[in-house]
């Protein structure tokens, strides 16, 4: 046999080894899946598009809202602005959503949020930085709009 012919054989018998005792079924990525699960389960929240380790999300009652993927700083992170005077609509949207991306209880993540975001004012400035249940929560305000960003480390 030749060399060539040797060579062809070879990779068609390692080729059609791996096509059958290689292959995995296709698997989503980790934060596409916690943003399908945002979506099934918190009403009128869509994905709009995935870029860069960032997924872009909308909802009603918030500005802008994204799911931060894992990256070499923390695990995971949710961001979401609203206007600057806080609607229940709008923390009840980033406790829920905080709550199924760092999978904690509502109730706790709820109370977290709605911490961070009214300690904003004229005794404690337009920017909060605050740790609660393993958390790190950075609320910030502008004249018109409001904005949290939650990230859990990766060493936690």
């Amino acid at each position: 046999m030749r060399p060539t012919a040797i060579l062809a054989a070879t990779a068609l018998l390692s080729v059609a080894f791996l096509g059958v005792a290689g292959t995995q079924p296709a698997r989503a990525d980790h934060c596409e899946d916690i943003a399908n699960l945002l979506k099934d389960q918190i009403d009128g929240l869509k994905i709009q598009f995935p870029a860069a380790n960032m997924i872009y999300l909308s909802h009603p009652a918030a500005k802008e809202l994204s799911l931060g993927c894992p990256n070499h700083k923390y695990a995971n992170e949710l961001f979401a602005k609203g206007d600057r005077k806080l609607r229940a609509e709008f923390i009840e949207l980033v406790g829920s959503a905080a709550a199924i991306v760092f999978t904690l209880p509502k109730e706790d993540v709820m109370t977290g949020t709605s911490r961070c975001l009214k300690r904003m004012g004229l005794l404690r400035g337009d920017k909060i930085n605050m740790r609660f249940k393993r958390l790190d929560m950075e609320c910030t305000r502008t004249k018109t709009e409001a904005s949290i960003a939650i990230q859990r480390g990766k060493d936690q």
